[in-house]
């Protein structure tokens, strides 16, 4: 499976992987629009902590055994056993956030339901690392999916 890893020496907090993923999970998919006009205002899925002299992108780490899929309430937290991707139904989140509570790396945030990086399903690469300016992000293969 693939994963997105943060360099943190070549991250220089531009946050450029927050306003890219928010428009990649956008109605419009425009960037202007996306990040500016929208109602509701799409997420990121990405969050940079830090500041100049020391930041990082931190996102979900689609995790082997991940807390959150056994913490939900409802079953909408679910991992796919053949790509290893950890997802939210929409249909069946009821936005307790007890994922929020359990997650380790602290990725998945609040909205209506539970919100959470998805690694762009349906493109190549995601779309964080694709607008990386530095390539502060790099989507790598790890080992092999549950």
């Amino acid at each position: 499976m693939k994963k997105v890893f943060a360099r943190e020496e070549l991250c220089v907090n531009c946050r450029l992987c927050e306003v890219y993923c928010k428009t990649a999970h956008s109605k419009s998919k425009d960037v202007l629009k996306a990040n500016k006009y929208e109602e509701p205002a799409p997420i990121s899925r990405v969050t940079v902590y830090g500041d100049r002299d020391g930041s990082v992108a931190v996102n979900c780490r689609h995790c082997d055994d991940p807390a959150c899929v056994k913490a939900c309430i409802t079953g909408a937290m679910h991992k796919d056993a053949k790509t290893g991707i950890v997802s939210v139904d929409e249909d069946k989140c009821i936005g307790c956030m007890t994922c929020l509570a359990v997650c380790p790396i602290g990725c998945i945030k609040t909205g209506t339901y539970a919100v959470k990086c998805d690694l762009c399903q349906g493109e190549d690469i995601p779309a964080c690392v694709k607008n990386c300016p530095n390539r502060a992000l790099v989507y790598l293969e790890v080992g092999g999916a549950e």
